[in-house]
């Protein structure tokens, strides 16, 4: 079950690989949570739901999301029987599908299982989603070790823990071998994209993003900025006030997943607030700036392959120039090892649920 491009993105290995075992009937439910974003990698992907609870409305908040999604799944959930319930990641959607299942008494699984950043708001509300998530699961895919050691640290079963690589790059290698990208992108320069849709980044953190991104617009001529704008009013209104019509900051409407994968690999630098944007550049080889104050991917920061810069506007500025101006930098960056799987994640995945449930 699931609710949101990013979830779409990461259970589609999962997703491809259950509909090949005979064995395994697989139901797809999605919440729409977010409506077009959602439609569009859907689309992307090939994926059709079973079930669409389609609960969004303008102007949605948490305490919609959680009451819609709960009133609406337990029809689905009573119709389906189903022997095991997987979620994905830290949205909403993934929480209240959850706690559906562990009310009908029903096994989950949670892909992306153990990540933390230890302040519940930060993320927000995802830092608290991914916990609760994980209380109330059976079977933990971590991404990493690190994911693991904060599973352990918690109290959960080792021998109901997994650690399986993160899904997203198993996403990424299939749409950049298997599937055609509906847009290209020719831009002059040198390409720093860069994304934020955070919560937490609403208001003045996002406010203090747009002045980063025009000073390194004005003051490096051979570089072009590419910014895919949120649909979120919050996002969107303050982001085309901000920097719309300046010569070297391209906003576009958002992007299908698979063209997005491809211009990821053409950017010479990401800046983002995004989670999955985080792994995706580390198995690309593209280095990134963090636009957070707290990462639950530290693995990144670590290894070299991105810098946490939060939303101050100097440190975002300075460190963007020094990694595009100093080669050395760059290519220690470009150079670092992923931390986030090979790719095959998903058939680890599917070898647990074979042994557990076939």
């Amino acid at each position: 079950m699931f609710g949101t491009r990013p979830e779409a993105i990461k259970l589609y290995p999962v997703i491809v690989g259950l509909m090949r075992i005979p064995e395994i009937e697989t139901t797809i439910c999605v919440t729409s949570q977010h409506r077009d974003l959602l439609d569009q990698t859907l689309n992307a992907l090939s994926i059709v739901p079973d079930y669409d609870l389609d609960i969004m409305i303008q102007d949605q908040n948490l305490f919609h999301i959680t009451q819609a999604t709960v009133a609406r799944i337990e029809p689905v959930m009573n119709a389906v029987h189903p022997e095991l319930v997987i979620v994905q990641g830290d949205t909403h959607t993934a929480f209240v599908a959850a706690l559906a299942a562990f009310y009908a008494r029903v096994p989950i699984a949670h892909v992306e299982a153990g990540l933390r950043t230890n302040d519940k708001y930060m993320p927000f509300p995802e830092e608290m989603n991914r916990r609760l998530v994980d209380q109330l699961c059976d079977l933990h895919f971590a991404p990493t070790e690190r994911a693991r050691a904060n599973l352990l640290a918690e109290g959960m079963d080792e021998t109901d823990i997994f650690v399986t690589g993160n899904t997203e790059i198993d996403a990424l290698y299939l749409a950049r071998e298997t599937l055609s990208p509906q847009q290209t992108f020719d831009y002059p320069g040198y390409i720093v994209l860069a994304t934020t849709h955070r919560r937490e980044n609403f208001g003045d953190a996002l406010r203090r993003v747009c002045t980063a991104l025009t000073r390194i617009a004005d003051r490096n001529e051979d570089v072009t900025i590419v910014l895919p704008v949120h649909p979120n009013p919050h996002v969107r209104e303050p982001v085309h006030s901000a920097l719309a019509g300046h010569h070297r900051i391209v906003l576009l409407d958002p992007v299908d997943y698979v063209s997005f994968v491809h211009l990821m690999a053409e950017a010479r630098l990401i800046l983002t607030d995004s989670g999955g944007v985080q792994e995706a550049a580390a198995a690309l080889h593209v280095p990134l700036l963090v636009l957070r104050e707290k990462t639950e991917r530290m693995e990144g920061v670590e290894t070299g392959a991105a810098r946490l810069v939060g939303t101050d506007v100097n440190e975002i500025v300075a460190t963007a120039e020094l990694v595009l101006r100093d080669r050395t930098v760059y290519c220690k960056m470009k150079s670092a090892e992923s931390p986030y799987g090979d790719g095959t994640a998903a058939v680890r995945i599917m070898d647990v649920i074979k042994e557990r449930f076939l």
